[in-house]
């Protein structure tokens, strides 16, 4: 499981806990009831309902290809009585549901996917609805720009190091007299010896197993794989000066770029290269 991240929004005087799960976000409905008259008892009120229980229903079958249908049948047929009631944590004990979950701890309550919560939220009110979904968007878009300036950041630090990777060829390794084409092979070449240590896979098998994307495999790098990548050109343009042949160059610089990844704690890490035989 994701590590979880956890975010603040702030809706009509409630403050909200939004936390990151499996690449999701979720949002505590019990922070989404604090200022409802009811409190916590609003959620068990809310899952008593025969429509929610026919939405968790229609969202688990759409996200959820291990949810357990027969059980939530059972559970839908039972719905409305009046002897009926159902927790969070019978939900998902019996249907292996993923879109609503109870969380202990220091952020602890109960927790629901976006769309989910943004149900719930029209269930509540349907102006703390469009509130919640306006601070959302806010956050969402904030973190977007961040993330655009960071990954700017450090696609520009690799093309400064990559320049003096470049340099380094030029001088260490080009010939005196190649051809404009014959160079080009020798810079491509390189460049995927950097590949290799980094993603374990030449361009060529990037484009080929990722045929419906644009741009390279270092347009779709995470910010820490940049910087790691940048990292490594300039550590393979001292090792081109210092005389080191390609296949130990490729084995030292594999080996520093798993021991970078795992130290900036990388949730994809570095293929280690298998030395052939």
């Amino acid at each position: 499981m994701a590590k979880s991240k956890n975010k603040k929004v702030e809706v009509q005087g409630a403050a909200i806990s939004i936390i990151e799960k499996e690449e999701e976000d979720y949002i505590s409905l019990s922070d989404m009831v604090k200022n409802f008259d009811g409190g916590s008892a609003l959620i068990e009120q809310w899952l008593r309902n025969k429509d929610t229980i026919e939405f968790l229903g229609i969202w688990e079958r759409i996200n959820n290809p291990d949810f357990k249908t027969p059980e939530f049948e059972g559970i839908r047929n039972e719905a409305g009585t009046n002897r009926f009631y159902l927790s969070v944590k019978k939900w998902v004990s019996a249907t292996n549901a993923i879109g609503i979950f109870a969380k202990s701890g220091r952020y602890g309550g109960t927790y629901a996917q976006k769309d989910i919560a943004f149900e719930f939220g029209s269930w509540l009110s349907p102006e703390f609805k469009l509130y919640l979904i306006k601070e959302f968007q806010r956050l969402k878009t904030e973190e977007q720009e961040k993330l655009s300036n960071e990954w700017n950041l450090h696609r520009t630090l690799a093309k400064v190091n990559y320049r003096i990777h470049t340099d380094a060829i030029k001088e260490h390794i080009i010939p005196p007299r190649v051809t404009r084409k014959q160079q080009g092979l020798i810079y491509a070449s390189e460049a995927d010896l950097l590949n290799m240590a980094m993603f374990g896979m030449t361009a060529k098998t990037w484009r080929e197993q990722n045929p419906d994307k644009d741009g390279n495999i270092r347009d779709h790098s995470t910010l820490e794989q940049l910087l790691v990548l940048a990292n490594l050109e300039s550590l393979n343009a001292e090792f081109i000066r210092m005389g080191l042949q390609s296949g130990e160059r490729l084995k030292k610089l594999n080996t520093t770029a798993i021991r970078q990844m795992k130290s900036l704690a990388s949730s994809k890490p570095v293929k280690q290269i298998q030395p052939k035989k």
